[in-house]
């Protein structure tokens, strides 16, 4: 049909002949909703560098006023496929034609790699085997993202540790990934505050005294301290009102007699802490030496918290993630 070229006539109005179509684009039956409609993309002819196709790709998709989430899918499948996979190696082909974007193709564009590169990511490091949900894993990431942008992360440190307080404490919910490798340096157990709950969390707070545990995103400290249980590590809460107070609290990163399996044996759940996140004693010298030194840490809580931060926020965060992976100009 006629609409089907309608992207590539566009293109080539605008910048020249060279922008050719050479195959309709295709959607869903009819029925479902925009959001949830699926894309196939017939063969597209690859016309002498990587801005044509993007180019002729956004002019076909935004002539049909497709959805932010729609544009992303079928930028995905072809920028990181067949002959997309310049954007995979980083190439300046890619960046010079993501940069050339309109500013509504180039976000779908960083979307669909961001996206493709978090599920890329998840499966290499085995973490859903492992139980952790790919949602968790997201947010970390985008958190990640955002706190490298504001200073509060060391660049240097490819370490995000996870925390997913949504899962009862006889579960290893605690998770220390090494991005860069794509590996699990440690997956293990960890406690909650007794305010929090007995085995599911479901009371999270800020308040001295509270012993509940705190969500949100935090940096660890520069270095390790003996305290009252031993090699101990610092942590500061970067989510106003969520846990700013964990250093006037002491909530602190430190090892305990009652995270181990032999507790959960005789009582079905983990002890609990006054608040911090507490490590079986086995493993927690060899964690708190590899997150020590501003890494990031995310403790992820249930729905009914109705955890919310800055650092969730996306537009941000693809555009730090662009910049990592070569996608955009530093």
């Amino acid at each position: 049909m006629e609409s089907e070229k309608i992207g590539s006539r566009v293109a080539a109005q605008k910048y020249g002949p060279d922008f050719a179509w050479s195959a309709p684009l295709q959607s869903s039956s009819a029925g479902k909703q925009a959001s949830d409609q699926a894309f196939q993309l017939d063969t597209i002819t690859w016309r002498n560098d990587m801005s044509k196709r993007i180019f002729q790709l956004w002019f076909g998709l935004s002539s049909r006023r497709l959805s932010t989430w729609q544009l992303s899918g079928a930028l995905m499948l072809v920028l990181w496929q067949g002959a997309g996979r310049a954007a995979a190696q980083q190439t300046p082909a890619t960046t010079q034609a993501a940069a050339q974007l309109p500013a509504p193709a180039r976000r779908a564009f960083y979307q669909a790699s961001f996206e493709q590169y978090a599920a890329r990511l998840y499966a290499r490091a085995g973490l859903g085997a492992q139980g952790l949900p790919l949602p968790v894993f997201r947010e970390g990431l985008v958190g990640y993202f955002n706190l490298q942008a504001a200073g509060q992360a060391a660049a240097t440190a490819p370490v995000l540790t996870l925390i997913d307080f949504a899962q009862p404490s006889h579960r290893k919910r605690l998770w220390v990934i090494n991005l860069r490798e794509g590996r699990v340096l440690f997956h293990t157990l960890v406690a909650h505050g007794r305010g929090t709950g007995d085995v599911e969390p479901v009371a999270f707070s800020n308040m001295d005294g509270s012993y509940q545990s705190s969500l949100g995103f935090y940096r660890t400290a520069p270095a390790t301290y003996q305290g009252k249980h031993g090699l101990s590590l610092k942590i500061f809460g970067l989510d106003p009102g969520y846990n700013t107070n964990a250093a006037s609290r002491a909530v602190v990163v430190h090892g305990a007699d009652y995270v181990c399996e032999d507790f959960i044996r005789q009582h079905g759940h983990l002890g609990r802490s006054q608040g911090c996140p507490a490590l079986p004693v086995a493993q927690t010298k060899a964690i708190i030496q590899v997150i020590k030194g501003n890494s990031v840490l995310y403790l992820h809580g249930p729905a009914v918290a109705k955890f919310r931060s800055r650092w969730l926020n996306m537009d941000t965060a693809l555009e730090v993630f662009a910049q990592t992976q070569g996608l955009a100009a530093r």
